[in-house]
């Protein structure tokens, strides 16, 4: 635990003003979280929220400072963004069908909370083209933002998407997809073919209004959309925060795009 900062030990003003300014050439970069009961020494359903270590390690190395966001109450959304210059919202739970109109055939771990909070952090960031960077759920609920709606299960046996094995064999998981030219995308990675992982068993089904597909596995599952309304947004459906070492381009532009905001 800190120890409190007496007078003694707290720095000058001036000297605080300048690591106030130093940290702020940093961007801040705010994350969502996944809200889950686990078994804890407390307790075997202990209510925490929950967010794997890869993607503040991702967003350190390419720069930014990486805070968390738990669930608040929307009418804070506002208030939470203007502190922070650029967002991811991240992987967690299935998206609830009932945020796209639809009945539940195959979800897991839906929170029709989360959706609310996230759809709602989402929509103030896009009124701000707030930099973004939609990841796995990320991209699902971005799409269900542009009114569009979700394939509930797209795994296939011998498929790019082949039904999700053991833990300790999903990581290993790689398949093609191919980037679009002129795309966003292709200007962070490239045009054409490039690996990704495959960590989801649901994934776009209608493209909201708006969006662009700019990436598809060999199954035509979408991978990547990108709005044509908010030019500072880009959405995955892998996860690069587990492959840093061939995806760190995307936190780059992450947080090279949020300098203009925090400078």
């Amino acid at each position: 635990m800190d120890r409190a900062v007496s007078r003694r030990d707290a720095p000058e003003a001036g000297v605080e003003d300048d690591v106030a300014t130093a940290s702020r050439r940093r961007p801040v970069v705010l994350m969502t979280m996944w809200r889950r009961p686990l078994d804890t020494y407390v307790s075997d359903a202990t209510d925490l929220y929950t967010l794997a270590a890869e993607y503040v390690a991702s967003v350190r190395e390419s720069g930014g400072v990486p805070v968390l966001l738990p669930h608040v109450e929307v009418d804070d959304v506002p208030a939470v963004l203007d502190a922070v210059d650029a967002l991811v919202v991240c992987g967690g739970g299935d998206v609830d069908p009932s945020s796209y109109g639809a009945e539940p055939i195959d979800v897991h771990d839906n929170d029709p909370d989360a959706d609310r909070v996230e759809l709602a952090v989402l929509a103030e960031a896009r009124a701000r083209d707030l930099p973004t960077l939609a990841i796995c759920r990320g991209m699902q609920l971005l799409n269900v933002a542009y009114g569009g709606d979700l394939r509930q299960d797209v795994t296939a046996p011998g498929s790019p998407h082949p039904p999700i094995p053991a833990p300790a064999e999903v990581l290993a998981m790689r398949h093609d997809v191919t980037v679009a030219e002129g795309s966003r995308l292709a200007g962070v990675f490239g045009p054409g073919r490039r690996v990704a992982n495959a960590i989801h068993h649901q994934g776009v089904g209608r493209v909201g209004e708006g969006l662009v597909v700019t990436a598809r596995a060999d199954d035509e599952v979408v991978e990547a959309l990108e709005p044509v309304d908010w030019p500072r947004c880009l959405a995955v459906q892998w996860h690069p925060e587990k492959i840093y070492a061939t995806d760190r381009p995307l936190f780059d532009w992450l947080v090279g795009t949020a300098k203009g905001t925090s400078e």
